[in-house]
């Protein structure tokens, strides 16, 4: 990871600084309390499933006073973490009885994995086992390149890896200019390959997990359709990055990034000295637990018979586990204590690093309650089926192709405002998910076209520390990153409308 140095250097090149989600959302969170005042409010008639029921919309006061209303203001986090909801009023609370409305169960599912990645992070394992096989690949440039982006884009879509990924520049810079290439390279062998993954998670837990929980969803419906897409736009994005580095290898002075003094002056081959130490026994027990992990947890959340039937009704067999996120938390939280008695960590180290992890991801983890504050705030007021019935009229009787496509443009500014893809999810799939029921299109292929829609923004907006920590650090302006990176955005862009509409036409 970088230096308490290098992230306020990185911090201080910014220029203007975004407000952190945490304040977004506080911003948002306002901004509806005050809209609420002035929302009709309303509701739908629903079925068994709680689906509303198309042109059932109808007029219904709230009930709330001035003081009520403040109240649920104050209430309005609380309310995102453990909020019940009444079955009978449909208000949420929490002191009333039903079932949980709040995010608690994502909320523990992620800091238990904020302290499962900590801890594996902790043992060295990750790190010593990406030097290693940059290493081994130093002098077959392009082999290396596919290979680290391979890698990032699998734990990216697996595990939303991206802000861990600040701290293999040191690595990645000197060893891609060592093998003739520029800095450029290796910012698009970190950032986009880390990006893609992101883009077209397939189980990543704060992305496809958290959006699938509000909408109500399995984390495995949809799976096929993402899994294609990280397949074909992974390739297209490797491809992309090898091609230039390439021709930056061929023609130097066709750099984007230019070069800076003594570039140009490094060896082809690194020097055998600067090899990684190898790979401990406890390292590769280390990296197999967390891949028998990842695949375990995929497993677990699968609906097999249905995935394997092609039916969305068909009945579970009796191996299927239809894990959902407190399980899935207890899973994290077991691994971790797993790893660590395997390393010997030893109780206090442990235990402090258990922690830490909790610790540093208790922002996203938060981002996720405000978010789902917010909702409440709607929910109460009810004013989100007055949303939903104001755009009810836009996707009655539109393809349903073309309504996929519409759920990734529209999401795309609130990507840029909110850079947090899971405060993104939990603030936009409980409107856009019931609007799939209305336009009859699976709620798996919406949760697929919103996290399109972050993951692609999150490539390149200002807002990110990913983006602008990275170019930092590599030292790449911001302006060329954007001209490297435009040609790729634009076919991505296109490939996705492509696959969210196949995938709205298939299902």
């Amino acid at each position: 990871m970088p230096t308490e140095a290098e992230s306020r250097e990185a911090e201080q090149q910014r220029g203007f600084t975004f407000p952190s989600a945490l304040t977004v959302l506080a911003i948002v969170t306002l901004a509806v309390w005050v809209l609420a005042f002035f929302v009709p409010s309303g509701s739908y008639e629903r079925g068994p499933d709680g689906a509303p029921k198309q042109g059932t919309y109808h007029r219904e006061p709230a009930g709330l006073g001035v003081l009520g209303r403040f109240d649920e203001l104050f209430l309005s986090p609380v309310n995102g973490l453990y909020g019940v909801q009444d079955q009978r009023t449909g208000q949420v609370g929490p002191d009333l009885t039903g079932e949980l409305y709040g995010a608690a169960g994502v909320f523990f599912f992620v800091l238990a994995i904020g302290a499962f990645i900590t801890v594996v992070f902790a043992t060295g394992a990750m790190d010593r086992g990406i030097g290693r096989l940059a290493h081994r690949l130093r002098n077959r440039g392009a082999l290396l390149i596919v290979a680290v982006m391979l890698v990032f884009s699998l734990l990216g879509t697996v595990e939303g890896f991206a802000e861990e990924t600040l701290g293999f520049y040191g690595l990645l810079v000197p060893l891609v200019l060592a093998l003739g290439y520029d800095r450029m390279v290796a910012t698009g062998t970190i950032i986009l390959g880390a990006g893609i993954g992101v883009l077209c998670s397939t189980v990543n837990p704060f992305a496809t997990g958290v959006a699938s929980s509000a909408a109500d969803i399995s984390l495995g419906d949809g799976i096929a359709l993402r899994a294609l897409m990280w397949l074909v736009l992974t390739a297209v994005t490797i491809g992309y990055v090898v091609r230039y580095a390439r021709r930056v290898r061929d023609h130097p002075e066709r750099s984007l990034s230019g070069h800076r003094p003594g570039d140009l002056d490094l060896s082809a081959v690194r020097d055998d000295t600067h090899e990684p130490p190898p790979l401990t026994g406890l390292h590769k027990v280390v990296l197999v637990t967390v891949a028998l992990v990842f695949a375990f947890m995929i497993f677990s959340v699968i609906p097999w018979a249905s995935a394997l039937s092609g039916e969305a009704d068909a009945a579970p067999y009796s191996w299927e586990l239809g894990w959902s996120f407190p399980r899935l938390a207890a899973l994290f939280i077991c691994a971790a204590i797993l790893v660590g008695l395997l390393t010997r960590m030893g109780e206090q180290r442990f235990t402090s690093t258990f922690v830490r992890g909790v610790g540093e991801f208790a922002s996203p983890a938060l981002v996720i309650v405000l978010a789902r504050g917010v909702t409440t705030i709607m929910n109460n007021a009810k004013i989100t089926d007055t949303l939903l019935h104001s755009i009810e009229g836009a996707v009655t009787g539109v393809p349903s192709a073309l309504f996929t496509v519409m759920i990734f443009i529209v999401n795309l500014p609130l990507a840029f405002l909110i850079p947090s893809t899971s405060g993104h999810a939990t603030l936009a799939m409980p409107i856009l998910a019931p609007l799939a029921d209305f336009a009859g299109v699976s709620r798996a292929v919406v949760v697929t076209a919103w996290q399109a829609a972050s993951g692609w923004m999150n490539l390149w907006v200002p807002t990110t520390a990913v983006i602008m920590g990275g170019i930092s650090l590599a030292k790449v302006r911001y302006d060329r990153y954007l001209r490297f990176a435009a040609p790729l955005l634009g076919l991505l862009a296109l490939l996705i409308t492509g696959f969210v509409a196949l995938g709205a036409v298939l299902t």
